[in-house]
């Protein structure tokens, strides 16, 4: 696992250990920042579910202003913070470590409103609507800002309000949801 472009293009990334976690393969990481490409240069973005990382990290090198980052799994927190420091990233990052519900409430304690967030919680789990719902009701999504989840391509994504552009990569499937256009 490897930061794909941007100023750290190319280096290595820390993952956690165990089955935990389902790191986002590099032609997937590859096709979703070709997509985002306009969204990234100055954003601020939210990591939930983040694991390493990588797509908080991803987004960074490739000119994101700030990253938060949530997980509560002790393994996926150090090995954010190991990358973080890697890269050299700590002035552009905060790290929260809780809950994906304590975080959201902690991101809106702190002012912070995203421009891209990426959701990749446990495959079935339910999480990613359920914290779709919090991030909306607690205002965190800019009006023209992107959810990008990922998800089993078993699965349909749909929330009311967005359209959702969905993209099939083998065993990994990405929904970005973006707010439907007020007629």
């Amino acid at each position: 696992m490897r930061i794909i472009a941007g100023s750290k293009r190319g280096t290595l990334l820390a993952a956690p250990q165990g089955r935990n976690t389902r790191p986002t393969l590099d032609r997937v990481k590859e096709s979703l920042f070709g997509i985002l490409q306009f969204d990234i240069p100055g954003a601020t973005v939210l990591d939930l579910f983040a694991g390493s990382g990588a797509l908080g990290l991803e987004a960074l090198s490739r000119g994101a202003s700030l990253a938060v980052f949530c997980d509560h799994d002790r393994q996926s927190l150090t090995a954010v913070k190991q990358n973080i420091e890697k890269l050299g990233f700590a002035a552009r990052c905060v790290v929260y470590a809780a809950d994906y519900q304590t975080a959201l409430q902690r991101a809106e304690a702190a002012g912070h409103v995203f421009d891209v967030v990426f959701l990749d919680p446990p495959y079935a789990s339910g999480y990613a609507l359920q914290a779709m719902d919090t991030i909306l009701a607690r205002g965190l999504l800019k009006k023209d800002g992107v959810a990008v989840i990922e998800h089993d391509p078993k699965d349909s994504v749909a929330y009311e309000g967005f359209t959702a552009d969905t993209r099939k990569y083998g065993d990994v499937a990405l929904t970005l949801l973006r707010r439907e256009e007020e007629q």
